[in-house]
């Protein structure tokens, strides 16, 4: 170990040597395993994105520590797996090569002028290493959030050519349903909204209308998401 990787001197490195020894002496740090952490993984970034949103310094300084705890608890359980160990000096590795790879226009000739040259660069580097791929939808994780997911795969779905209309009624030559208010109330949103906040509203009332017809607000934009994925690999 060098001067740079000291625990005394690299407040990184001194947290990776506690977790170590968590990990080797608190009984219920070695019972965890990977899939047990991802419980406490998601909590912690809910948490950190909260922090962001409420734009709370000391708790977005805290919750970053928390989430690079997980980090660090993963790699910790990793190293010691007995067919294909790795660690956090390992996990650093492979993302140092990977954004110096991504990054041409920093750590290469490649020049990017405006953050959309930037993702050109960025997305042709990702091709390179993802060439594996054959859809455009792969690689979205199936475990996102219904609402994150959808608006991640209409992204991907423009690519292949197939594009969803704001209203699915107006587009069919119908006059949109209004909104069923319930017993909860929910704000009165414009058809279309001009600012987020007024997204917000509007979705508020959508789950106000599921909430009314005893739907599942969640697993209804879940089954339309797998009709938009049909979609797309019949376009592709």
């Amino acid at each position: 170990m060098n001067a740079e990787q000291d625990p005394e001197t690299d407040p990184l490195r001194a947290a990776a040597e506690v977790m170590r020894q968590v990990r080797e002496r608190c009984v219920w740090s070695q019972a965890m395993t990977h899939r047990e952490l991802v419980p406490y993984l998601v909590e912690e970034s809910a948490e950190l994105i909260d922090a962001v949103e409420r734009d709370d310094r000391a708790e977005l300084r805290e919750e970053l520590g928390d989430l690079l705890w997980q980090v660090l608890f993963h790699a910790a359980i990793a190293a010691q797996d007995p067919e294909d160990p790795f660690d956090i000096d390992d996990v650093a590795r492979t993302l140092t090569e990977k954004m110096t790879r991504r990054h041409p226009h920093v750590f290469g000739d490649a020049i990017a002028r405006t953050p959309e040259e930037v993702l050109v660069h960025w997305n042709a580097a990702k091709a390179a290493e993802k060439h594996e791929r054959r859809s455009v939808l792969d690689g979205i994780p199936p475990g996102m959030p219904a609402l994150a997911r959808a608006q991640k795969i209409l992204g991907r779905a423009a690519k292949a050519g197939v594009e969803v209309s704001e209203d699915p009624a107006v587009e069919a030559g119908e006059e949109a349903l209004p909104a069923i208010v319930g017993p909860t109330p929910a704000p009165v949103a414009e058809s279309v909204p001009l600012t987020e906040a007024e997204l917000g509203d509007q979705l508020l009332a959508l789950v106000v209308t599921a909430r009314t017809h005893g739907w599942d607000a969640e697993r209804a934009l879940r089954e339309r998401i797998r009709l938009l994925e049909d979609e797309v690999r019949t376009a592709e």
